[in-house]
């Protein structure tokens, strides 16, 4: 299952940087009226503290004359507030309403945005604030219009104050649609991670500077070098103008670099939380895809990254299962090269009994069933004593202890591996098979050419775990050793065999002793008893 603050898996419970947009489970029809409101209830928040940041300013903060006289009493009640409830009005249907139904491919969880689609989407932070800054320029002629018709004194008064509070307003309604939409983007962006159409990390700061800074201070400029120009203008107005427009700075400027603040933290966190996933080992892991920024870049490269984790940890998982987990580990930490070394190793060739008569028959998929069964008991035996499963051969296998990952007692190791394996092939009654174990000096190193090569161990303990095998299908505990690896292992293990008779193994010109496993003692078969140190010549 993948973990993911998106689409896919188990999402958090913030898939897009926010609880505020909702989980990932979440029906479409809910999300879109989730989308809707979260574009419209702050939009008409923002505009209406525009409305009230132009009443301050123009009725209280600003010089010149005041706008609240009796002459200027049909405009203030009734013309103003008209505009503004039209500006409201036409800003919310033209604006959220009419821009999210452009974007209703969004609300089907299986489409895939076209490139039209996507251009859309990508652009409505854009096109949304262009809707508000023609509808607060149509507000700001409009206005000045009327008022300077009647007090023309009015006019810089009314064009600061609306001019201000329109960039205000319209500095904020980007930040706002762009949070808004984000799960629009998200689908935008995992359609196309490439598409990148945001402002960016820099265009987000530069906006809170121009609102948080660059207005107020604009202002204050303005007011100052007004003041100078009108001696009328009193040192009490000054000051009233000095603090208010100071106080605006603090009180815009904190808010705004609240949202570009969490707007630029929301993906670093996230990507954050899905770095401790992976150092968890939860390499399924991804993060969602919905910034169009910088940040985006971040969002894509952490699930390139957690892939490419994930493809090397899939062929790492295949290439051990091919060689053996130790010998992949040894070449994965270094370059491998042709050749070995001579070292101590332990060799256990273990071969079922039969597996001709079986193979006439039976019909190969019970054969194949019984083998997998059987390589079942053996793999984990191996494994769980410390010994590589170097090679499956039909219906045997050789396995190795000591090389490529060095063991304190390899030949306890293989020799506690052989009684376990016998042990359980006994338990499955079905599964016959004959062990060999042997411990020596052996050549363990990889073997072929420079583009294809496997790791081996060659040597005299591998031919004689061979040969015991072989010679130990003619005994009861079908479990053959030497004296010799007996005697390289420890106590504990060695207390479980017994020495045993001494042969010449094929194609060895020096006798061996063996050693069986404690089970009813040596026992020969009569049949084959005065044969076997012949046949083993």
């Amino acid at each position: 299952m993948i973990h993911s603050d998106g689409p896919k898996g188990t999402a958090s419970s913030a898939p897009w940087g926010s609880p505020l947009l909702g989980p990932v489970e979440e029906k479409s029809s809910i999300r879109r009226v989730r989308v809707q409101l979260l574009l419209t209830l702050p939009l008409l928040v923002a505009n209406l503290i525009g409305i009230t940041m132009i009443v301050v300013l123009a009725g209280f903060v600003l010089p010149g004359p005041t706008v609240f006289t009796r002459q200027l009493l049909l405009i203030n009640a009734v013309f103003t507030p008209l505009c503004a409830v039209a500006a409201l009005a036409i800003g919310t249907v033209w604006g959220t309403v009419a821009g999210l139904r452009t974007m209703r491919w969004a609300t089907d969880p299986d489409h895939i945005p076209t490139p039209p689609e996507q251009r859309v989407a990508v652009s409505a932070p854009r096109w949304m604030v262009l809707q508000q800054a023609v509808l607060w320029t149509l507000a700001l002629v409009t206005l000045t219009i009327a008022y300077g018709v009647a007090d023309p004194a009015l006019i810089p008064k009314v064009v600061l104050s609306i001019g201000a509070a329109g960039i205000v307003v319209c500095a904020n309604s980007y930040l706002i649609v762009e949070f808004a939409l984000r799960p629009v983007t998200a689908r935008v962006l995992q359609a196309d991670p490439n598409r990148r159409r945001g402002i960016g990390v820099f265009g987000r700061t530069m906006l809170s500077w121009l609102v948080g800074v660059g207005v107020p201070v604009a202002l204050s400029m303005t007011v100052a070098v007004w003041a100078l120009a009108d001696p009328a203008v009193s040192k009490a107005r000054l000051a009233v103008c000095m603090l208010s427009l100071g106080g605006s700075a603090l009180l815009f400027g904190m808010l705004l670099m609240a949202q570009v603040v969490a707007a630029t933290v929301a993906p670093i966190k996230g990507v954050r939380q899905a770095l401790r996933r992976v150092e968890d080992g939860e390499l399924d892991t991804e993060v969602t895809l919905y910034d169009g920024t910088e940040l985006g870049d971040l969002q894509s490269g952490f699930n390139r990254m957690v892939h490419g984790l994930r493809e090397r940890a899939m062929i790492e998982d295949l290439f051990g299962k091919h060689v053996g987990h130790d010998v992949a580990i040894a070449a994965i930490a270094s370059q491998p090269v042709l050749g070995g070394t001579e070292t101590e190793a332990a060799a256990l060739f273990i071969d079922i009994i039969g597996s001709t008569t079986m193979a006439a028959t039976l019909p190969a998929p019970e054969i194949v069933g019984i083998l997998n069964r059987f390589f079942d008991i053996v793999v984990d035996e191996v494994e769980r004593h410390g010994g590589l499963l170097n090679k499956f051969e039909g219906d045997a296998a050789l396995a190795v202890f000591g090389t490529p990952a060095p063991l304190e007692d390899l030949a306890g190791s293989a020799l506690s591996c052989g009684r376990a394996i016998q042990r359980r092939l006994r338990e499955a009654s079905d599964l016959n098979a004959g062990i060999g174990v042997a411990a020596g000096r052996v050549v363990a190193g990889n073997v072929g050419t420079h583009n294809r090569y496997e790791f081996t161990v060659i040597g005299d303990a591998v031919n004689e775990a061979a040969r015991l095998c072989e010679l130990s299908k003619n005994y009861e505990e079908r479990l053959l050793s030497s004296a010799t690896t007996l005697a390289a292992a420890a106590d504990t293990e060695s207390a479980h065999w017994t020495l045993g008779e001494t042969v010449t193994l094929r194609g060895r010109l020096k006798p061996t002793r063996l050693a069986l496993p404690r089970l009813s003692g040596p026992t020969l078969n009569p049949a084959t008893s005065n044969s076997k140190a012949s046949e083993t010549h």
